[in-house]
């Protein structure tokens, strides 16, 4: 309620303060409008007074009781020339025209307090505040504006005034905003008398059921956390070891079935033997990814590299199992990951690149790391044609299902598209965590 009265207080008086001034400009205005309407056809053809009607408006404007309230005016012409004034070294003078000028040019009397900076007020060197009025000045016959009259009236009496408005206008609003807190209280007071009593009787009678209760929720939450957490462990468990044995040693041993097929059809013993050495190769990565999952641990290797290097490596791995070449266009990221994340990452690519190579050739095999939008953004994709089987689909075999539980179990996302030309696109997403820490 105080912050209402103030805010309303001091709109209210602003109000009241901007009417005053605007009533006390309409009446100068009309009262000064007596004396200079005559001047309306002098001021039409000249930009200048002669000389006999500045000296007849000095005469009119110089006497003491007229000067004590209105001790400045000048008549400005339409580009800011001063056509006349009280100061005679202003006369015939342009100047940048006030902000009032344009207001009173366009049939609005206007008032606001003096400018001291403004050039034609630094030749008066003023020590006091007016109140500047601009009234417009009426050809007789055709009503057009030819003139604007600047008058400079003192702002004492306004000010007592405005004063004096404002100090009722805040008393009356005081008041009334006593009175209704006043009110406000004493029924508050009596509700919180009420309130406390009643809640004591209910505490009293509260007290030993909360007690029970909060024994028996206590044991519950206990139980239900303990069998959420065997249940989620058991799953995530389960789910790993599938995907770890799908992902790992699964296709290497598809590799190594290709690469079985390559040596039979080897027509020298050179190149026998090389393809020999390949497939012992695989079966060694087959073999040390076997016994890596029957200890717990998965790649090991990759345990404090960054993120950039696990796809580099995986994407090595690849070429040298199967010969073919991959394009690796990874950004640079300095955040640091879970080995969970760089796993699932070194497992992505992985499957990725081995669907290239089953289903399309090897043709346009390409691994893009990027940062979009404080997310990570994987994407393994081939160009598609020269497929050696079936193309990939999102339900054939437990490789890309399997993925996608494992990309959606870190919270992230899945998706496989096609790309123009043919090819395939698996994608995953993951939230960077500014603060993760490997382990």
């Amino acid at each position: 309620m105080l912050l209402a009265m103030t805010v309303e207080g001091l709109f209210t008086a602003e109000f009241i303060s901007r009417n005053t001034i605007n009533r006390k400009a309409a009446t100068t205005a009309l009262f000064m409008d007596s004396f200079l309407s005559p001047l309306a056809d002098q001021l039409a053809s000249a930009d200048v007074l002669p000389a006999e009607k500045r000296a007849e408006l000095d005469l009119l404007l110089g006497r003491e009781d007229f000067r004590s309230r209105f001790p400045y005016l000048d008549i400005w012409k339409e580009g800011g020339i001063i056509a006349y004034s009280t100061t005679p070294e202003l006369v015939g003078r342009r100047f940048a025209p006030p902000a009032g000028l344009g207001e009173a040019l366009a049939g609005e009397v206007s008032a606001r307090y003096t400018d001291p900076e403004a050039a034609e007020h630094e030749v008066r060197n003023f020590t006091s505040r007016y109140l500047e009025i601009y009234a417009p000045i009426r050809e007789h016959l055709t009503g057009r504006i030819i003139a604007v009259a600047e008058i400079h009236e003192t702002t004492e009496p306004l000010e007592k005034r405005l004063w004096w408005l404002r100090l009722t206008t805040w008393l009356a609003r005081i008041g009334v905003t006593a009175l209704i807190m006043a009110g406000l209280f004493w029924v508050v007071y009596r509700g919180n008398r009420i309130i406390m009593v009643q809640q004591g009787q209910l505490r009293e009678r509260l007290a030993e059921v909360e007690r029970t209760s909060r024994k028996n929720r206590a044991l519950r939450d206990r139980i239900q956390r303990a069998s959420g957490r065997v249940s989620e462990l058991t799953e995530r468990y389960l789910r790993g070891l599938g995907a770890d044995l799908h992902d790992g040693p699964a296709q290497l041993i598809g590799l190594a079935t290709l690469k079985v097929e390559h040596v039979r059809r080897a027509g020298t013993a050179p190149k026998r033997e090389e393809e020999l050495q390949e497939l012992d190769s695989i079966l060694e990565d087959t073999l040390r990814d076997v016994r890596a999952i029957s200890k717990g641990l998965i790649l090991p290797e990759i345990e404090g590299l960054p993120l950039p290097e696990v796809i580099g490596r995986a994407a090595r791995a690849h070429e040298r199992r199967t010969g073919t070449a991959v394009a690796v266009r990874c950004e640079d990221i300095p955040q640091s990951f879970p080995n969970a994340a760089k796993i699932c990452a070194y497992r992505f690519v992985q499957e990725g690149l081995n669907n290239a190579f089953r289903h399309a050739g090897a043709n346009g095999q390409t691994v893009t790391c990027t940062v979009e939008d404080a997310d990570l953004c994987l994407a393994v994709e081939d160009g598609g044609g020269m497929a050696s089987g079936s193309a990939a689909r999102p339900d054939s075999g437990l490789g890309l299902p399997g993925l996608r539980e494992r990309v959606e179990s870190l919270g992230g996302t899945f998706r496989l598209g096609a790309v123009p030309g043919g090819g395939t696109r698996i994608e995953m997403r993951l939230t960077m965590t500014g603060g993760g820490q490997d382990g």
